[in-house]
């Protein structure tokens, strides 16, 4: 990968404030020109609505919606573009599905300690609703996936396995395809996080045979307030619209709304037309790239930036040790910090951006008695040189500030 020639695409990296080290990609990425291009010609040459007015303006929007939505099919796999429904994140996505299931009394959601917020809060709602069961597939010392727990947890009393693809603490993974087997055999649906999967690797959603989902469009070069959820069609037809309303129901009466097939009727109210538009544009870069290439452009970076970072004294990784597992994420404490402390020192002397606390995934730290971690995530526009300066950073941060 060109990352030069990648980062000529990026404004921060063209402006006078360029000195700068973001590793933060794994909470928001950078958008590129052609995205913010693609947004900026949407408010400038046709600011209409779709999908409701018939003249010129508005046609041209419905057409750019219709091929942002065919763009994303493509980029995950999917068979139809009516098999993608745009939402404003992926917690919308993940919320969509938990609450657009009717569920009945001890039916059982299967997910893991290391899932976000936005794939736990809401099964916690749906427990005190409707009185399902949770069960959690806990990760053991190595930092893993246990797959053996996962066959343990699984039962025909499961109805849903709902789980991160790549959890954003660690950035280790799920073995997918084969939860997902294992899973259907149980006679139960799958639902994945992909928010900091999609960013990083091929997504396959029918070779994987997944049945929902979702990702979020920030986390991939695209606008802020945009993600995805791919569904199954026959899964679709089942779900009830998280939010209802003008543009989701082909007719209603005093008494009655029909709703519009998937996806327009999760798509209720004016819509992110900017961001969707966006949202086609940035899958459409990110393929021009080459998801293979983006794969071990972020592995490289990691392995530069572990073997840096195992050689600083009174700095831990978080397990598992070794880069391969981790993927883009590289997360890490210094002995007597906090984590806050860690990235607020590290951006005053260093220009270094990192993310720190919790990560949105509370209870994985609450069960382990750990305030936190600091976490550096790398991305297409990170070269060697990043790496280097992030880890000078953390050496001399440990050195003055470890305790």
């Amino acid at each position: 990968m060109d990352v030069d020639k990648v980062r000529n695409d990026f404004p921060l990296y063209t402006s006078a404030s360029k000195d700068f080290i973001y590793l933060d990609s794994a909470c928001q990425t950078l958008r590129p020109i052609p995205v913010i291009e693609a947004m900026s010609r949407y408010y400038l040459e046709y600011p209409a609505c779709g999908g409701r007015s018939v003249h010129r303006l508005a046609t041209q929007v419905s057409i750019e919606v219709d091929e942002a939505r065919e763009k994303v099919a493509s980029f995950l796999g999917a068979e139809r573009p009516e098999e993608i429904a745009f939402t404003k994140s992926c917690t919308e996505a993940l919320n969509l599905v938990a609450k657009g299931l009717r569920y009945r009394r001890d039916e059982v959601v299967v997910t893991t300690d290391f899932e976000h917020n936005s794939n736990h809060v809401p099964w916690l709602q749906m427990q005190k609703s409707y009185g399902i069961k949770r069960r959690f597939v806990l990760t053991p010392p190595s930092g893993l996936f246990d797959i053996e727990a996962f066959k343990n947890a699984m039962s025909r009393e499961v109805r849903m396995v709902s789980m991160v693809h790549i959890n954003n603490i660690n950035g280790t993974g799920i073995p997918a395809k084969e939860v997902i087997e294992i899973a259907h055999d149980y006679g139960s649906l799958v639902m994945l996080d992909g928010a900091q999967a999609a960013p990083h690797q091929k997504v396959d959603v029918d070779h994987l045979d997944v049945d929902f989902y979702a990702f979020s469009a920030h986390k991939m070069l695209g606008p802020s307030g945009m993600g995805a959820l791919f569904g199954k069609m026959e899964l679709l037809k089942t779900l009830e619209p998280l939010i209802s309303g003008g543009g989701g129901v082909s007719l209603t009466t005093h008494d009655r709304a029909d709703f519009l097939p998937p996806p327009e009727r999760f798509e209720a109210g004016l819509q992110n037309y900017a961001g969707i538009i966006g949202t086609g544009v940035a899958v459409d870069y990110l393929g021009r790239l080459g998801m293979q290439e983006i794969m071990e452009h972020d592995l490289d970076l990691n392995k530069r930036a572990t073997s840096r970072l195992q050689a600083i004294p009174n700095v831990s990784i978080l397990e598992p040790s070794e880069a391969k597992h981790r993927g883009s994420i590289l997360s890490f404490n210094i002995k007597g910090m906090s984590s806050h402390d860690a990235a607020m020192i590290l951006d005053e002397i260093g220009k270094v951006m990192i993310r720190s606390g919790m990560h949105c995934v509370h209870p994985y730290f609450v069960a382990r008695h750990l305030d936190g971690c600091a976490r550096a995530s790398f991305y297409i526009y990170n070269n060697e040189n990043d790496i280097d300066r992030f880890a000078d950073a953390v050496s001399e941060v440990a050195s003055k500030f470890s305790m």
